[in-house]
């Protein structure tokens, strides 16, 4: 009996790679400094995976920024702005791909399948010439295998990466991106054929598209490719990976037909259909990679739930090729709970974070082996036990609170148009208003601040001066720069999730249980373990003093509860819609205070809804109700001159707008510039947005400072489709992560932008 683990985290169990990143881009380290400490990482996880008996241990996922990003540089496919002349690509090219730089902006972002995880998005075009750029995985291969650990290295597959990728610019959107399958598989044969002079034995190809509903060109685009790569496999074990869904029997059919393909992995915790096609039907001889242990949440495995379904798989295709693994890569989990420290020893007992769940995945194959470890077993099964019964999960009133919900609608009586009106008589805001999305750099005293406070080494009232004096530097800066409706910057906040969670019932938090969310930012998730409930205010104080400080228009700032419940480890034993609904209601309470505190711009941030969106269309209806309906119970009961902004990040829209309409908020806040403006073409296809709606005009993600000429540039290209009374002026995102030598003048670059055009469209009446 054999175990596998499909990927595992590369930040480091203290975010080693983040703070060497962050110090190479600053020029405080040298590029040997930072291969260094990846190389470190690299050692320990392999090292580890050792030590707890792992048979299939992963190579080629470490990555110094993004693993889609690795595979352009693997097969040399660099758009042509960066300048890139041949050879291995260095980190200059990489590093400008995924940030930019100070002439050419970065590649696309956008969040990888259903996670909060980013990906940097391929931009291909007929023209794109390819070439092997980067011997990354077999350079790690070779690193493992020189310790005496012989891997398995991971490419992401040839037709997921096509599937992922975008035409580049000036390409035709309609341009066939499976159309270049025959240009890249060349490469992939090289790399290949290094791998296996270099001694490798397995090679594992993560096709993750399999799950998601593909048209019928795609699906033959897997047989093409595999059919294609079978001789270069020759002699190669070949495991291809699905994972965060289930395959649909089409899917199944085709994947399990793949020529020179050894075996293949399924994602058991999220494909409970799978499990289904796989008993009514297996290839003989294969391996099944069974992914039973969920890489994508932080509770303990149930061993005896997983023996069974292992036990029913191993009468299906053989003790020999039954494989115990992870569901998918364990990047989306946190990294080890033995640096929890401080964590309720209760809750402690009911998680695994990456490290533990290895061991989990060892202690499933030994058992089934025949090398039970009862004591393990015994000490899980207790902790399931204890996790079931215990009372500190339950709470009646909100069950009820909650359940009653259901069928219902909440929304505001009066229809937006109406209500914008109202808002606009009261807050007297010019054209093309200007905002910005809510957070302000963080800097280096101001965590410190927050640090000490928490661990009680200043006083309440020094913390609480010491925020004010922060609240008042960004207001009076906003109303320097003549920003019409101001934030107060969020300078109380770690984390726009944590904050709130740690003011909620219902939540647990770790002092180490970092994930990261794309290149070097990390997230630290709350831990949703029961009922959820708002025991007392928890922004209110910080939004009266900020608004005591201007008479401008300031935002309350809130997180809505779709994106606490999405960028949360949420509880498994009852249904995420019901846990969201806990949410809003608390959300709710916390509105209807700042209303009555004098609050009349409410923003309630939904970032993470599309992210929440099932990968399979038929579930989409269900959760786009839910979802939508617990955003509106936030803001029902608010007066109409109480006007409700939302704001959301990188993701493709479009095909949600309806349901974002449906939202009712009166003005939205929205990726735009990153994403190459495609938001605004679903306007121009006739979609009609009567609330307020800013598409961002300058992406945060960078610290490239975009001139008042083209943030202009971007607000026209708006107006062409969008109505003036309705577009906002404002950032694609929070400002926390940049530095203020960024942020002031690109907030005055902006303010410049909305102005020029409010005297052009002045001067055009």
């Amino acid at each position: 009996m054999a175990s596998h683990i499909v990927g595992y985290p590369r930040m480091g169990p203290k975010r080693e790679l983040k703070f060497a990143l962050e110090s190479f881009w600053d020029g405080k380290s040298s590029a040997e400094d930072l291969e260094k400490v990846a190389a470190d990482l690299r050692v320990s996880i392999w090292k580890q995976m050792a030590a707890a008996g792992i048979k299939y241990i992963p190579s080629n996922t470490f990555s110094y920024y993004d693993q889609v990003l690795d595979t352009t540089a693997m097969l040399g496919a660099v758009p042509e702005r960066y300048s890139w002349t041949g050879g291995e690509i260095g980190f200059s090219t990489y590093f400008s791909m995924a940030r930019g730089n100070a002439s050419v902006p970065a590649m696309e972002m956008t969040k990888w399948f259903d996670t909060n995880y980013h990906f940097i998005v391929p931009e291909l075009g007929p023209n794109t010439k390819f070439s092997y750029a980067s011997h990354k995985a077999v350079t790690e291969y070779k690193e493992a295998k020189a310790l005496g650990i012989d891997t398995v290295p991971v490419l992401i597959g040839p037709v997921t990466y096509l599937l992922l990728s975008k035409p580049a610019k000036g390409v035709e959107k309609t341009f066939p991106l499976l159309s270049l399958l025959d240009s890249i598989l060349p490469v992939y044969k090289e790399v290949i054929a290094e791998l296996k002079d270099a001694g490798a034995s397995w090679i594992q190809f993560d096709e993750p598209t399999l799950v998601m509903d593909l048209d019928s060109h795609q699906l033959p685009a897997f047989s093409k490719a595999y059919t294609e790569l079978e001789s270069a496999l020759s002699g190669l074990n070949v495991v291809v990976e699905t994972y965060f869904a289930d395959v649909t029997p089409e899917a199944y059919k085709t994947l399990t037909s793949l020529k020179g393909v050894t075996g293949f992995g399924f994602d058991l915790v999220r494909g409970t259909q799978t499990l289904e096609l796989i008993k009514s039907g297996f290839p003989a001889g294969k391996y099944l990679f069974a992914g039973v242990v969920d890489g994508r949440n932080i509770w303990a495995n149930d061993l005896a739930a997983s023996i069974t379904t292992l036990a029913a798989l191993e009468s299906v295709v053989g003790k020999d090729k039954l494989v115990v693994s992870t569901s998918c890569s364990l990047m989306h989990t946190a990294v080890d709970l033995i640096n929890e420290t401080k964590l309720d020893s209760e809750i402690k007992s009911w998680l695994a974070f990456a490290a533990q769940k290895v061991v989990e995945v060892n202690a499933l194959a030994k058992a089934l082996a025949g090398q039970k470890d009862e004591a393990f077993f015994s000490a899980n099964a207790a902790a399931q036990a204890s996790r079931r019964s215990s009372p500190r999960v339950t709470n009646e009133e909100v069950q009820k609170a909650a359940s009653a919900l259901r069928g219902s609608d909440h929304r505001r009586a009066t229809p937006v148009s109406a209500r914008l009106d109202a808002q606009q008589k009261k807050l007297n805001l010019p054209v093309l208003p200007t905002t910005t999305i809510g957070s302000f750099p963080q800097t280096v005293e101001l965590r410190r601040v927050r640090r000490e406070y928490k661990a009680n080494k200043i006083s309440e009232e020094n913390y609480v001066n010491a925020i004010k004096e922060e609240i008042s530097k960004v207001v009076k800066l906003q109303e320097e720069l003549d920003i019409d409706v101001l934030v107060h910057g969020e300078p109380e906040r770690n984390d726009m999730v944590e904050y709130f969670g740690e003011q909620l019932s219902g939540f647990a938090f770790t002092a180490n249980g970092w994930v990261q969310s794309y290149g070097s930012r990390c997230v630290k998730p709350p831990i949703i373990y029961g009922d959820v409930s708002r025991p007392k205010p928890m922004t209110v104080f910080w939004s009266q003093m900020a608004q005591s400080m201007t008479a401008r228009p300031m935002k309350g700032m809130l997180t809505g509860p779709v994106t606490i419940l999405n960028w949360s480890f949420v509880r498994n034993d009852q249904p995420r819609f019901e846990t969201c609904y806990q949410i809003a209601l608390a959300i709710k309470k916390e509105v209807e205070d700042l209303e009555a505190g004098g609050i009349q711009v409410i923003q309630i941030d939904e970032a993470a809804l599309r992210e929440g969106l099932p990968l399979r269309k038929s579930e989409h209806t269900f959760y786009l109700d839910w979802a939508v309906h617990s955003f509106r119970i936030t803001n029902c009961g608010v007066q109409d001159t109480t006007q409700i902004h939302t704001h959301m990040c990188y993701s493709n829209f479009n095909d949600i707008i309806h349901s974002i309409i449906n939202m009712d908020a009166d003005v939205i806040t929205i990726e735009n510039s990153r994403s190459d403006e495609k938001l605004l073409s679903v306007f121009r296809e006739g979609v009609v947005y009567g609330a307020g709606i800013g598409p961002g005009v300058y992406d945060i993600h960078s610290p490239r400072i975009p001139s008042t000429e083209e943030i202009a540039d971007r607000i026209n290209k708006m107006l062409a489709v969008l109505d003036t009374n309705v577009l906002w002026v404002n950032p694609d995102c929070g400002l926390k992560t940049r530095k203020y030598t960024e942020v002031k003048p690109a907030l005055i670059n902006m303010v410049s932008a909305a102005k020029l055009i409010r005297t052009q469209l002045a001067s055009a009446k």
